[in-house]
């Protein structure tokens, strides 16, 4: 009878050991901080190309200084920010960083409204490089966003959900992450006008 209880309490633990998600939410956590990394790559892509862009359309519009000049203090204040994997659950560094990106998009559009009004730059080969590369890395942020926002969602549902939030709340303790929101200002309906 002994052996019986032996047996069964062995297999009971193995059983609560394989559910107890300890193992799968770590590597939820993996999930998000990876997730947040081709976020990064991305970001620092579009960084790596606005100089090349400002360099371009500056040789083209020499009085539209100011709009540079927005451009690159805007890259500048963008990358300036960095957010650790701690800070993922930080509200405050993840606002910082989205409304820091925020005017950089800002920014980003304002040149591209003056490189409309420039046919010769419109139509020169660099230009149009930079502005494809520009568009689809815009378009790979978004996809990295999304994703990282759905890893978000797994992993914040997880360490909620029994009974990996037991696990999660006497052995791992892991925060919750914070999602990549929109910015504030892009809710706006933009406004256009034909002058």
């Amino acid at each position: 009878m002994k052996t019986f209880f032996r047996t069964l309490t062995i297999v009971l633990t193995m059983l609560l050991l394989t559910s107890c998600g300890y193992n799968s939410l770590q590597q939820k956590e993996e999930a998000v901080f990876k997730a947040w990394a081709d976020i990064e790559s991305n970001l620092q892509r579009r960084g790596d190309l606005i100089p090349n862009l400002v360099e371009v359309v500056k040789g083209y519009a020499k009085h539209e200084k100011e709009t540079l000049e927005a451009v690159i203090n805007a890259r500048a204040k963008a990358t300036s920010i960095q957010l650790s994997a701690e800070d993922l659950s930080d509200p405050a560094a993840m606002q910082a960083l989205q409304a820091a990106q925020g005017g950089l998009t800002s920014a980003l559009s304002r040149l591209m409204v003056v490189a409309e009004r420039y046919p010769d730059l419109k139509a020169n080969q660099n230009f149009l490089d930079l502005q494809h590369q520009l568009e689809g890395t815009e378009n790979r942020i978004n996809v990295a966003r999304q994703r990282y926002n759905q890893t978000v969602e797994i992993f914040n549902a997880a360490i909620r959900k029994f009974p990996q939030n037991l696990t999660n709340n006497f052995l791992l303790k892991l925060d919750r992450k914070e999602y990549f929101k929109a910015d504030e200002a892009s809710k706006a309906v933009p406004k256009v006008s034909f002058e």
